[in-house]
């Protein structure tokens, strides 16, 4: 496995800058958002897709200082009900898609993206129970009208383009869990996988270590985030919280560096586990800890994975 980071942490910095600051902590493999959420701090994918002066320097920059890319991302939400933003964020895929067949990178990352609850929202609408039944139509109509048909349209577009898409499950879209990653990649092509985040599985109770037993090959990407559970406010309120993340001592639960929410215990069983089931890619540091700075939480996360991965390597030269 390789040490990587979501680069877009460094995005006050020029690309090169963020490079140098990445390489410095031991980091192998970079992480480069390229619109939608992300932003385009470091690369435009849209503006620079027939600029081969451009791309070409993005490759020379990566390559130069001994790393690699290990996937372009552009989490955004295309099937958002304001077309303007579903047009947008698609835009961007697509020419992510494109850029990543450019520089050789097989792998591109979004979210699955959620509708509205009709033809006629203005809003996306996430539903997350059965009843009133209500729900359930919404439900329906959003995988099978909406969500389904799209994503067979795009895995066959990256396939064409020798690229893989690792769908991020995050709460607020329809692929959230390991059920819901499985049925979009069963439902639209096998060429569609998972970009594994345990940060954002902790926090609705679920267990990392079997989801990715669960999901097996499916994973084509790691996000290295953390997060802490507050007993007390989640006895109280929950987990569903949407209190802002700044009220950080009232809220059920916040994303912490990597070590501050779980111990080493859980990392090492982690990455032992992702071994297991064959996944040999990055694990990209995705710094989101509104405790710590910019710098402070990557470099404790990064010292502490790399750690972690050495070991790793330690005990394969052992076993073997």
């Amino acid at each position: 496995m390789k040490l990587g980071i979501f680069l877009v942490l460094f995005g006050q910095q020029s690309l090169e800058q963020a490079l140098d600051t990445a390489k410095s902590a031991g980091i192998q493999a970079v992480e480069l958002g390229t619109g939608a959420y992300p932003g385009t701090s470091h690369v435009n994918a849209k503006a620079i897709l027939n600029d081969e002066a451009a791309i070409n320097r993005i490759r020379t920059a990566v390559e130069s200082r001994g790393l690699t890319i290990s996937a372009l991302s552009c989490h955004g939400n295309p099937l958002h009900p304001d077309e303007s933003v579903a047009k947008a964020h698609h835009e961007d895929f697509v020419a992510t898609v494109q850029l990543a067949e450019k520089l050789g990178v097989d792998t591109v990352i979004t979210f699955s993206g959620c509708p509205g609850e009709s033809p006629n929202s203005k809003y996306p609408s996430w539903v997350t129970c059965p009843w009133p039944p209500d729900f359930l139509t919404v439900l329906e109509w959003q995988w099978n009208e909406v969500a389904i048909p799209y994503w067979k349209e795009q895995s066959a577009f990256c396939r064409k383009h020798g690229v893989k898409v690792a769908i991020e499950s995050h709460p607020g879209f329809l692929v959230y869990n390991t059920e819901t990653a499985l049925r979009l990649r069963r439902e639209a092509g096998d060429n569609i996988g998972v970009n594994f985040d345990p940060s954002h599985l902790f926090w609705q109770g679920m267990d990392p270590i079997e989801c990715v037993k669960a999901l097996g090959d499916s994973i084509y990407h790691v996000h290295a985030k953390d997060t802490k559970i507050d007993a007390r406010n989640t006895a109280l309120n929950g987990v569903l919280d949407v209190k802002p993340y700044a009220d950080e001592i009232n809220r059920s639960w916040i994303f912490r560096t990597v070590g501050y929410g779980h111990d080493d215990d859980f990392w090492k069983h982690l990455v032992s586990t992702l071994r297991l089931v064959g996944y040999d890619g990055a694990i990209s540091i995705e710094h989101e800890d509104s405790l710590m700075s910019v710098n402070e939480g990557f470099r404790k996360a990064a010292a502490f994975l790399n750690n972690l991965i050495l070991n790793e390597k330690a005990g394969e030269m052992w076993w073997a």
